[in-house]
């Protein structure tokens, strides 16, 4: 049986439901994240499983891990690797820092100083790192997922815009309901099985074959439009300083392309889009202070436009392109 987008979907959120339990979509995201080579921050309180999803996921692929762990003393160097002078050979020698892997943990990167954060910034772009004017390449696929504590404030660095606008997702795993959280102890109350115990189901070369059908996903003139609009939508209305960039429709498109695939279709639907138009646009707008005093959100605001924003037909959107 060929293996497609939607069954690998259906096996990565089983096998994971091992460890980490009630979190389909967030764990369907990390998986479209990776596919059309976007990153994924993931921004919730502490003890919901933000880093053990993280460390699931890339033990299910069968990838390379690395984690970060963010400090206020951590330096650039201990991100991209350092150069050391080789007294045999006469060279200096380059010694890969934690971002030479497939999937990379960036565990609480708002406590990491600007300095620290700006590093990964060529590294989430460009899959590359730059150190004393050599350039090396990351490996492919790469994956960063970030997690970050919104409410512990005292002793962190709020991400700038750039570095924000790097990150395909912007996602929250919640609180579990009371079914998941009764089968959590269930599972972990005996003991506590950790991520490294989960064998790898999908490989390197598989996942290049997912990419592949992904891009292949056909989205029409209609919802290619859509997407315009939305983004457009994100710059004119009230409350907001700065709307969502170019970079910001581009990542909207890719995600609505995996969305489709996820659901085991060949062409993206509106439907697809406005599923991803939250979690790809929210952490990209930024309000004026009138909007802040009001205690309106980029959440409401994204909503607000989708609301406006006029919805092509389904069938003229699956046909047309």
């Amino acid at each position: 049986m060929t293996l497609t987008v939607q069954r690998a979907t259906e096996r990565l959120v089983e096998h994971i439901g091992a460890v980490v339990v009630g979190k389909r979509e967030v764990t369907e995201q990390l998986l479209g994240a990776l596919l059309v080579e976007g990153h994924v921050l993931l921004d919730d309180v502490p003890g919901v499983g933000k880093t053990t999803l993280a460390r699931a996921v890339a033990r299910s692929l069968d990838l390379t891990f690395r984690r970060i762990q963010c400090t206020p003393d951590l330096v650039p160097s201990d991100i991209t690797g350092v150069s050391i002078y080789d007294q045999r050979a006469e060279a200096f020698e380059y010694r890969s820092g934690p971002l030479a892997a497939n999937v990379v943990l960036v565990d609480e990167i708002n406590r990491a100083t600007p300095r620290a954060q700006s590093a990964l910034l060529e590294a989430m772009q460009e899959r590359q790192v730059t150190v004393d004017e050599t350039t090396h390449p990351l490996p492919d696929p790469f994956l960063v997922i970030a997690t970050q504590n919104p409410v512990e404030l005292e002793g962190t660095f709020p991400l700038p815009e750039a570095q924000l606008d790097r990150f395909l997702f912007l996602l929250n795993l919640g609180y579990p309901d009371a079914d998941d959280e009764d089968t959590i102890l269930r599972i972990h109350g005996p003991a506590n099985i950790r991520a490294e115990t989960l064998e790898p189901i999908l490989s390197p070369a598989e996942i290049a074959k997912l990419r592949d059908e992904v891009r292949a996903v056909r989205v029409g003139e209609a919802v290619r439009r859509y997407t315009v609009e939305i983004v457009r939508g994100t710059r004119r209305i009230d409350g907001v300083d700065l709307g969502a960039s170019p970079r910001a429709a581009l990542a909207l498109y890719r995600a609505a392309q995996a969305h489709a695939a996820i659901r085991g279709r060949a062409y993206v639907l509106p439907d697809d889009v406005k599923a991803q138009a939250v979690a790809v646009l929210r952490h990209r707008l930024f309000l004026n202070a009138d909007a802040q005093m009001r205690g309106r959100t980029t959440t409401a605001i994204v909503a607000e436009v989708l609301a406006r924003t006029p919805v092509p037909a389904e069938d003229v959107a699956a046909t047309a392109g």
